[in-house]
């Protein structure tokens, strides 16, 4: 299996279990925006919002800059490769898990079919 970055990993999922902070990622997805733009899209507080918008820069999701009294963010220059590679291979590990259970199953029916005939019979 590949070899992650774990903290890399772990800032990134931490980052993008909050609904607000992938809200922002889609947000920021269509348009650069302020940090008083994102709050009061979201309704909520500024500091708030510089919290949320913070996680997202430590995990490198998103970029600030501040211009004069106004700080902007963007979207990070890397991308989610490396998470949704390491999303990848979970899901072809339960992918082939799965199909042994479908064919254990299968298997069950078979028996099943067999030992209903050799009753009756």
């Amino acid at each position: 299996m590949v070899q992650y970055e774990k903290a890399r990993l772990d800032a990134s999922f931490a980052a993008l279990s909050d609904a607000t902070r992938r809200g922002v990622l889609e947000q920021l997805g269509r348009a650069d925006a302020s940090i008083t733009d994102l709050a009061e899209k979201f309704h909520m507080t500024l500091t708030g919002m510089k919290k949320h918008v913070s996680v997202l820069e430590q995990a490198g999701l998103v970029t600030t800059e501040k211009v004069g009294r106004v700080r902007t963010c963007k979207l990070g220059l890397r991308g989610l490769d490396e998470e949704a590679a390491w999303i990848e291979s979970y899901r072809q590990l339960w992918d082939a898990r799965f199909d042994d259970l479908d064919e254990v199953v299968e298997e069950l029916k078979r028996k099943e079919k067999l030992d209903g005939r050799n009753k009756r019979e």
